[in-house]
């Protein structure tokens, strides 16, 4: 069985988001802040193994803007660190 870890991921607003226990390798969370029209915001995240794989979710953001009606949005990625688990 291979080893597992807890990944942690600090944004710079302060939020940190925890992952695992996990067997694979990723590097890099990122995640996407959208405010809506009525003010509201969207949250949507995920973890890659690379940063280039992180960099290619940038590629879809102005299509995914136009069509869920965001006004604005911010998108972010930080490397995670590994602890055992």
């Amino acid at each position: 069985m291979a080893k597992r870890y807890y990944l942690t991921a600090t944004l710079p607003d302060g939020y940190v988001k925890t992952i695992g226990p996990t067997a694979t390798a990723f590097t890099h969370y990122w995640r996407i802040v959208a405010t809506l029209a009525n003010g509201r915001t969207e949250v949507f995240w995920g973890h890659t193994k690379s940063l280039a794989e992180a960099k290619g979710k940038r590629a879809a953001l102005a299509d995914a803007a136009r069509q869920r009606g965001w006004t604005n949005h911010v998108f972010e990625i930080v490397e995670v660190e590994r602890r055992a688990g």
